[in-house]
């Protein structure tokens, strides 16, 4: 048995599960998820625990059994309480401002780079160097993170460009010069 697939899920007062045959949608207060279950994935709601089990011991189903029961908790907590990354942006002169709802943001480039965030995601910056991303969907929030961090990854010489918050870029030893032995 799955050690994760095996956890029942405590469903909270504020959020609203149903299950239509494959169908599961998930209603909160920030938003509106809904997944699609595999046919061998069965789910039992009970008061408010939400138990996922399998009918059968094949691999794959095996395989999406804890992978079932991690996306359902996520949009259960996603759709109560949010999800967010911080990104922080290391190196002289790098900066991010918002304009509306569009990211600004100088990174060294002889241009500006503009990002416009997808429906369900809300960006806020902190000062000129910490962005946080938002939203109830985990697998957007990620997505975006992600996105602004490929704008400007982390070089390992001197540490400059975005990385998560808590990230440890690891530095590598500059160009060594040559000792002359005359």
């Amino acid at each position: 048995m799955s050690k994760i697939g095996r956890l029942p899920i405590t469903i909270p007062p504020t959020v609203n599960l149903t299950i239509n045959g494959n169908l599961v949608n998930v209603k909160g207060s920030k938003g509106e998820l809904s997944y699609t279950l595999t046919p061998k994935i069965k789910l039992e709601l009970t008061g408010d625990q939400l138990v996922v089990s399998r009918t059968s011991e094949d691999k794959p189903v095996r395989a999406l059994h804890g992978l079932t029961r991690a996306l359902i908790a996520n949009m259960v907590k996603g759709v109560s309480d949010g999800f967010s990354k911080n990104l922080e942006l290391v190196g002289t002169g790098y900066r991010a401002r918002l304009t509306g709802t569009k990211l600004i943001l100088s990174l060294g480039y002889s241009h500006e780079i503009e990002f416009v965030p997808p429906k369900g995601i809300e960006i806020k910056v902190e000062g000129t160097n910490v962005i946080i991303v938002s939203g109830f969907d985990i697998q957007a929030v990620g997505q975006v993170s992600s996105v602004i961090r490929s704008y400007r990854k982390p070089e390992p010489y001197k540490g400059k460009g975005i990385r998560y918050a808590g990230e440890v870029v690891r530095r590598k030893a500059g160009k060594a010069t040559k000792a002359t032995t005359a």
